[in-house]
């Protein structure tokens, strides 16, 4: 069977014919002129940004249209060309299939809702150009949650040649549920029993011939990370593809669907009672034994302690290198005669103050998001949403509120984008409305930076006393968001929590290269890109304020010396507000910024280590106050750009993202009042 699809899903390669235009009768005539109408080949050559303008060959022609306009030339595809769909539970892995097949980098987590959108990959096998798509999990084929009516949406309304139902190996009775529900509706079906290795090792059995049988469809037995074995259900799906669909299973209620997955399970799968018994103890020590709090508060320090410790060195390290690039930037420039404004600008301005900001970020993300996604990949995170559900309740918020808000500490965009795993609208929205107040990467080196100034001495255990500090913060933030969540909950968004649904993964031995692989290319570099990309135009502002002098001061100072009354209530001052505003495109400049408005410099300043930190600030009037003051706002301060544009885009309204950004800056503001005021005394 040839699929059916919109010019605007084509990948580059992709060939076909144009089945049907729906546009209306004058863009109809306009393409007909260009030689595109029904019957036409046409072939994809490249895309564009984002999927947009899309070039196509036509009679010969290279033609490049607007995605809007390729949306309504619907083309059958030819040439060997097939659309396979990834359906099935939340962690059963989905992403891991997809990943393999591939070659993409889905980020993929052992934890339920973690893909929160479709995800598309091609690739060829067997002289044949595979499309694949892969859906967020669902537990039945109507919607609940955002990621479930994602996938509902696409398995209803994505023409595809073969559906391949993901399925858990070593707990197949409720992907079978879904799959007994999809099939009246999709004969041309796989099911696809994945993690069989980890069923292995439970004494797990499956005759997956029997079950074939008994389902009529095709049953593939799979370990997803081994690529070996995919070939089979590559050789199955198309199989079904190109055979005549028969509809043999007519639509069952949901009790009737539970029956008829247990007794297939029963005739085919046997499953020893020792199966589930490492993860029964493993669960009751972090989740039912007075341990699971201290446990996961050490977890939180022994994570903080690794990154301080690990990650001083590497920093100065690429920070002698980037000075180094600077001076011989400088000498080259002198040798071209550069003018000094243009020489001062790319170097000065933009290259040392990019260089800064990936020498202070990269050594503590490269530590801290492998450590995190080790977590995820183990299990860790939902015992930890399963001990603060209480918590969430409480203030009157859904417990994967806590799955969201540990997201945040990664980057609060992400955070943001993963409140769609929360069914209820009103839950989502103070799960959104809060993830800031927990600290993203971008704040870490500035906070690591102030404690080892100020607070955790020069000692050989200086860095476990940073760490103790940062864990206490990093409570302070999660006790705050709480406190928010409550407060919202009881006003603006009133009601009550809704019912708390939540899968427990099996505990998981992590896939420690696909992590470091995963962490470093979907994070660390992900994050170190944006804040680049924002750190240079920045940079280059910083170096005008800094050179533009008005009555004899720059204009830097200027407006420092504007900001210096509402700074000096804060406990702050006009330069450390006037970093706050700057550094609104990237937390990771807010401390540079205020070192180079000290300073007087033209460009963003490297201070060095912690000690010459200390010396340089208390030279500008900092205190002990001062520089408690300045950690509470450094945690609660507006969301960065990148954080406010997300936000708008999920909630669709510009009230609740003007919401987003008053309430961390009313907290902060708040805090930093009452401490600057205790302190003073």
């Amino acid at each position: 069977m040839n699929a059916v699809i919109p010019l605007s899903e084509l990948n580059a390669g992709a060939r076909g014919i144009v089945a049907e235009i729906t546009a209306d009768s004058a863009e109809t005539e306009r393409l007909s002129q260009l030689g595109i109408v029904p019957g036409a080949a046409v072939e994809v050559r490249m895309l564009g940004s984002g999927g947009s303008p899309v070039a196509f060959a036509v009679h010969g022609a290279v033609l490049a249209l607007r995605r809007e306009s390729c949306e309504q030339i619907h083309i059958a595809l030819t040439g060997g060309q097939m659309t396979f769909l990834l359906a099935g539970n939340p962690n059963v892995g989905k992403s891991t299939v997809f990943n393999a097949l591939t070659g993409l980098k889905q980020h993929t987590g052992n934890w339920c809702g973690k893909t929160v959108g479709s995800a598309e990959g091609s690739f060829r096998y067997r002289d044949t150009q595979i499309r694949l798509i892969d859906t967020p999990g669902t537990y039945a084929a109507h919607s609940d949650t955002a990621e479930e009516a994602a996938a509902c949406k696409v398995i209803r309304e994505v023409p595809h040649d073969c559906l391949i139902v993901v399925c858990d190996a070593s707990c197949p009775v409720r992907g079978l549920m879904l799959l007994l529900e999809l099939l009246p509706a999709q004969p041309r079906t796989v099911l696809c029993l994945n993690l069989m290795d980890e069923a292995k090792q439970r004494r797990i059995h499956i005759d997956t011939e029997k079950m074939s049988q008994m389902l009529g469809i095709p049953v593939i037995g799979i370990t997803a990370r081994k690529r070996k074995t995919l070939g089979i259900l590559l050789d199955a799906a198309a199989e079904q593809a190109a055979a005549d669909p028969v509809q043999t299973h007519s639509a069952l209620t949901a009790e009737e669907r539970i029956l008829r997955a247990e007794t297939i399970c029963s005739e085919c799968v046997s499953i020893p009672k020792t199966a589930y018994q490492r993860d029964i103890r493993i669960d009751k020590l972090l989740c039912a034994s007075w341990l699971r709090y201290p446990m996961m508060l050490g977890l939180l320090l022994l994570v903080f302690w690794l990154t301080m410790a690990g990650a001083n060195l590497p920093s100065e390290w690429l920070a002698q290198g980037f000075s180094a690039l600077c001076r011989g930037a400088d000498q080259l420039a002198d040798m071209l005669h550069c003018p000094a404004w243009l020489s001062g600008a790319l170097i000065d301005g933009m290259l040392r103050g990019t260089g800064w900001v990936i020498s202070v970020m990269l050594p503590p993300m490269a530590i801290f998001f492998p450590l995190f996604t080790l977590l995820e990949d183990a299990g860790i995170l939902p015992r930890i949403a399963f001990n603060l559900d209480r918590c969430c309740a409480h203030c009157k918020a859904c417990g994967k509120q806590a799955l969201t808000m540990t997201m945040g500490f990664g980057c609060n965009a992400v955070g943001v984008t993963e409140c769609r795993i929360i069914a209820s609208r009103r839950e989502r929205l103070i799960a959104i409305l809060t993830n800031a107040l927990v600290p993203c990467n971008g704040r870490f080196p500035a906070l690591l930076a102030v404690i080892s100034a100020f607070f955790a001495g020069t000692d050989s255990i200086s860095p476990f006393r940073a760490a103790c500090i940062m864990t206490a913060l990093i409570l302070l933030s999660i006790g705050m968001t709480f406190a928010a969540s409550a407060l919202l909950g009881r006003t603006v968004l009133r009601g009550e929590p809704s019912s708390f649904i939540l899968e427990l993964p099996p505990i998981r031995r992590p896939q420690f290269g696909q992590v470091i692989v995963r962490s470093v290319l979907d994070r660390t570099v992900f994050v170190l890109g944006r804040a680049v990309m924002t750190a240079a135009p920045v940079s280059l502002l910083i170096w005008i304020l800094a050179n533009l002098h008005i009555g004899g001061e720059t204009v830097l100072q200027q407006i420092a010396g504007l900001l210096a009354p509402a700074g000096k209530l804060l406990g702050l001052d006009g330069e450390l507000l006037l970093a706050f505003i700057l550094g609104m495109p990237a937390n990771e400049i807010v401390l540079p910024v205020a070192v180079t408005a000290y300073l007087g410099n033209s460009a963003l300043t490297d201070y060095g280590t912690a000690a010459s930190l200390g010396t340089l600030l208390t030279a500008h009037g900092w205190t002990a106050s001062t520089a408690v003051c300045f950690l509470i706002f450094m945690l609660f301060h507006s969301p960065c750009a990148t954080t406010l544009l997300t936000i708008c885009k999920e909630t669709g309204s510009r009230r609740w993202t003007f919401a987003a950004f008053l309430l961390p800056v009313l907290i902060g503001g708040t805090l930093c009042i009452l401490a600057n005021l205790l302190l003073s005394l």
